[in-house]
């Protein structure tokens, strides 16, 4: 099956003191029709740029290679016409703080029915009815009402769901969630993950979902992708992550979390500290993190290989753990 979104070796560089600096280097990933992948790294590994890599939706003098095709299709070869029909019809994407994307001078309907109106052609009777539908369906009761207020307005779970509700106006075939539920109280967190996996089962969405918190995208979806420091170092199914993960980053993570079924269990912190892309040189970047690190990590950057059901990026990955 081709997948829906694939990312190939895609390489991301930005502008800076003159000349060009890498802030991704290599992301390989691919969400198959209807699948969800969890993509899950920390602050800065470079997971919200590789997102909005698939929209171009990047700083200017932003350079991307290696490839990023939606159904096939290359991304960045799309004309004008093509990127805007990705963007209003194809995929839609749910931002980590609603309130720095929903205009704060103008009212909730305006914000939900401007798309409707202006990109697909449908009148704003029609298009108010079908947000006022989609605001039912996200959980926001008196919805009517909701349409006339502005975001200042409405708590921060609302406001997520009011993004939720845009994302699926657009009828897409692909969501990117782009840790929707960061700035969120558990109990608000889970409300919005079960909206956003009902409207995936019923609508047949595929999901690239961003986050940090690995329990969390293992729950939610089929397979898990780890990124560290602006590469992936491991792709595996969601239900093979606690006893097989291969690479020693995704189970340095998974013996950090607190276990509360061994509350005599003491955390065990990842010694050192998370490296930006931009601050990789050459090597594996987690070689100085490393606890299993040889000659060898320090001075190859390891390549992904395969293992079984997994790819993972590290030299000694097919070693019995």
């Amino acid at each position: 099956m081709t997948p829906l979104l694939e990312l190939r070796g895609m390489r991301l560089t930005l502008p800076s003191g003159g000349r060009e600096r890498a802030v991704v280097h290599r992301v390989d990933l691919a969400v198959p029709p209807g699948g969800a992948l969890g993509l899950v790294g920390e602050s800065g590994s470079g997971k919200s740029l590789t997102a909005r890599a698939v929209l171009r939706l990047l700083p200017g003098g932003a350079r991307v290679a290696g490839e990023v095709l939606f159904d096939g299709e290359p991304v960045t070869g799309m004309s004008p016409a093509r990127l805007r029909r990705l963007r209003t019809h194809d995929v839609a994407m749910i931002f980590q703080d609603p309130r720095a994307h929903i205009n704060p001078v103008r009212t909730v309907g305006d914000f939900l029915t401007e798309a409707l109106i202006t990109a697909r052609g449908v009148r704003p009777r029609a298009a108010t009815a079908t947000v006022t539908a989609l605001l039912r369906e996200v959980g926001i009761a008196d919805a009517p009402r909701r349409l006339r207020q502005r975001p200042s307005e409405l708590s921060g779970g609302l406001l997520q769901r009011v993004m939720i509700a845009a994302a699926l106006a657009g009828e897409p075939r692909l969501l990117l969630a782009d840790e929707p539920t960061t700035a969120l109280d558990v109990t608000t967190q889970a409300e919005v993950m079960a909206i956003v996996a009902e409207a995936r089962a019923e609508r047949g969405l595929a999901l690239l979902f961003i986050t940090h918190d690995l329990a969390l995208a293992a729950a939610v979806c089929d397979r898990i992708c780890v990124m560290y420091a602006g590469s992936t170092v491991e792709d595996l199914p969601a239900g093979r992550l606690r006893e097989h993960a291969a690479h020693p980053y995704t189970r340095a993570l998974l013996a950090s979390r607190p276990d509360l079924g061994d509350a005599d269990r003491p955390l065990r912190a990842i010694a050192g500290r998370p490296l930006s892309g931009f601050e990789v040189a050459g090597g594996c970047a987690f070689a100085p993190r490393c606890p299993d690190v040889r000659d060898v990590c320090r001075a190859d950057r390891p390549e992904p290989r395969v293992c079984g059901e997994h790819v993972a990026a590290c030299h000694f990955a097919e070693e019995p753990r």
